[in-house]
């Protein structure tokens, strides 16, 4: 049996939505924040995203991609200001 193209990048994807969980949770192991964990996770999901849109590229699949890398960009600040500010609030 041998595998179409699609497939492979389909199988891409879904090894790489697999790593975002393992590598999430790894990060919360180590460091033991929920937002590493969510930074980790979400990078790994915007690749399996990107490798998707790599089939489809319709608009519709475009806009999808777009709104997932703005979403990522939103959090990824939302995360660095609560740490920040969580940072601020500690006596030293």
């Amino acid at each position: 049996m041998t595998l179409l193209p699609e497939e492979v990048v389909r199988g891409a994807a879904q090894l790489c939505v697999a790593a975002g969980f393992v590598a999430g949770a790894l990060a919360f192991a180590r460091c033991r924040s929920g937002r590493m964990a969510v930074s980790v996770a979400l990078d790994f999901w915007l690749a399996a995203g990107l490798l998707t849109l790599s089939l489809a590229t319709t608009w519709t699949a475009i806009l999808a991609a777009a709104a997932i890398v703005g979403l990522r960009r939103m959090l990824t600040y939302a995360l660095a200001q609560g740490t920040h500010q969580a940072a601020g609030d500690r006596p030293g």
